[in-house]
């Protein structure tokens, strides 16, 4: 048995919205305020967005912008804010190669709220569809969506701090999530932390930096013509990995390169930056350094 609510919109045409006996009984547990309803006024699409989510996270699914359409300005005249389950992923044509296939997390799910923008300029609900067609994930599990994860300014702050200060993210994030009351109520994972970092990292260096950097590898090459370097940059002409030897470390490799170590013991410094070496022993067992490599990050594709 279906409830059926009858609403009309300023052109007065109806729309007949079902709720299932489940939403009815997932809705009775909230208050009538955090509930979308139609006819209901916000100011900007971004407050739109944001008292769905907020609904969503109570509920138990993530959330993601959908359809819209533009006037000749640009200007947004309505939006779709749906369940992160909505739609269907193509089939890549190699999916019958592939081993380990990606978890599958679209399942047609038709949720939605629809908001158009009135004369007033303010935006209005005229769609509210409540019912799912998955499991909706527990309170507790709730904040691993990706739509219910961001670092506040607040955060940010306190995870710079922290970096400054030699503080592990891994143990700045456990201090956080201590005094938030768990990682549930952080707001954001060890990912985001992370990504954050690397963000961050990158704008500090300026382009100009990689015409330093490179100026100085140039002039130790022409004081030691067998002074090697090599230096990546990414799509923003931003240094991401530097490897060097000079004459030295290339000639010992000569004499002493049958074992070669990769030594990733080594500490991190205030720009967060590994520095890594290639060692190994001469005939006084020695540690005999071959390369220095100045890395962006920890990943397997730095290391290659």
């Amino acid at each position: 048995m279906h409830i059926e609510e009858e609403t009309k919109d300023e052109n007065n045409r109806e729309e007949i919205i079902e709720y299932s006996p489940d939403m009815i009984s997932v809705h009775s547990k909230f208050s009538e305020e955090v509930i979308p309803k139609i006819g209901m006024e916000f100011m900007s699409e971004d407050s739109a967005y944001d008292f769905y989510k907020r609904y969503a996270r109570i509920v138990g699914f993530g959330t993601r912008l959908s359809k819209s359409h533009k006037d000749n300005e640009g200007i947004n005249l309505d939006r779709i804010f749906c369940c992160s389950c909505q739609g269907t992923r193509e089939k890549d044509k190699r999916f019958a190669y592939v081993k380990q296939h990606r978890a599958e997390t679209r399942f047609s799910c038709l949720t939605l709220m629809k908001v158009s923008r009135r004369v007033n300029g303010r935006l209005r609900v005229i769609k509210f569809e409540p019912c799912h067609n998955h499991v909706l994930a527990s309170p507790s599990k709730t904040h691993l969506f990706r739509s219910h994860r961001q670092i506040s300014i607040a955060q940010a702050s306190e995870i710079d701090m922290a970096c400054n200060s030699g503080i592990t993210p891994k143990e700045s994030m456990e201090l956080m999530s201590r005094r938030a009351g768990g990682r549930q109520h952080l707001g954001f994972l060890d990912m985001d932390c992370d990504n954050y970092l690397k963000t961050k990292r990158s704008k500090d260096m300026q382009v100009g930096d990689t015409g330093g950097v490179l100026e100085y590898l140039q002039r130790k090459q022409t004081e030691d013509p067998k002074f090697f370097y090599a230096i990546q940059v990414d799509v923003d002409d931003l240094i991401t990995n530097i490897f060097w030897p000079n004459a030295q470390m290339i000639y010992d490799y000569g004499c002493f390169g049958d074992v070669v170590s990769f030594d990733t013991t080594y500490k991190k410094n205030k720009e967060g930056r590994p520095f890594a070496l290639l060692v190994g022993v001469n005939h006084h067992r020695q540690t005999t350094v071959f390369g220095v490599a100045f890395l962006y990050d920890e990943t397997t594709e730095t290391f290659k």
